[in-house]
């Protein structure tokens, strides 16, 4: 069984979510999004997860210094049960009530000012809140000649967790579950303001276990949360454009850019 599957809801809510999500695109085709987060880094030991995110159990995963949406990542989150543990996930949300699991090639980044209201993320703020340990993520800024990539890490050197929620999916009763997640995104603080005007929502260590329990669901509880973080808690410097290319690997990617 899957760690926190959603519960059933009737085929006239289903169809009204699908409608809702699809109504402002043109005729046969998706609305387009502008994407906040769209890359972040994954260099760590699992077993940092274990120490660090007092989790139960986590997979292995290697580390990666270019994630891209669709690819498994390790997540955190709270079981029904209340055990805190770790999985891979795919990046890119795919709701309950999606027909295919194509939707989430556009369900990367959700809002958070507008997630409690959006048929794609509703259920899930509410009852399906995880975390995305990073060791720091990309943003870019616009520029002369092009996009120019930042990285953005936190200033201490520990792992960011970054707000998330996640989702279990499947096309049919006997097929197998897919688990999948996005990454919530705020307003950004003075750090980060200069390069986008979004990033994501960072949850400090002492709100974790607030932020995961699956008992608190109302807005007025999960909304203080949501706000940027100080812009004294992270460190940022350009990097080489070598990131843009989703296949680009490596420990140099993170380095600061040589003036």
């Amino acid at each position: 069984m899957p760690p926190a599957a959603p519960q059933r809801r009737s085929a006239r809510e289903r169809e009204r979510d699908r409608t809702a999500v699809l109504r402002t695109a043109p005729h046969g085709a998706a609305p387009k999004m502008r994407r906040m987060c769209g890359r972040y880094v994954v260099a760590y030991d699992p077993q940092a997860l274990v120490t660090g995110f007092s989790v139960l159990r986590v997979p292995p995963f290697p580390s990666r210094w270019n994630v891209a949406p669709q690819s498994p990542v390790p997540v955190v989150y709270e079981t029904r049960e209340g055990e805190r543990v770790a999985d891979l996930m795919r990046w890119g949300l795919v709701p309950s009530w999606a027909k295919d699991a194509a939707i989430g090639h556009r369900l990367v980044n959700a809002r958070s000012e507008s997630a409690f209201d959006k048929p794609s993320f509703r259920q899930a703020v509410r009852r399906r809140r995880c975390l995305l340990p990073a060791s720091g993520f990309y943003e870019w800024q616009a520029a002369a000649g092009g996009r120019q990539p930042w990285y953005f890490s936190a200033r201490d050197g520990s792992l960011l967790a970054l707000a998330g929620l996640f989702e279990a999916w499947r096309p049919a009763p006997d097929a197998q579950w897919l688990l999948s997640c996005c990454i919530l995104t705020t307003a950004a603080n003075a750090l980060m303001a200069p390069v986008h005007d979004r990033m994501p929502v960072l949850v400090e260590r002492t709100a974790w276990a607030h932020w995961l329990a699956r008992d608190v669901q109302e807005p007025a509880a999960i909304g203080p949360l949501l706000a940027p973080p100080p812009p004294d808690a992270l460190q940022a410097w350009p990097v080489s454009r070598a990131v843009n290319r989703s296949s680009a690997e490596g420990e140099a990617l993170v380095a600061p850019l040589l003036s």
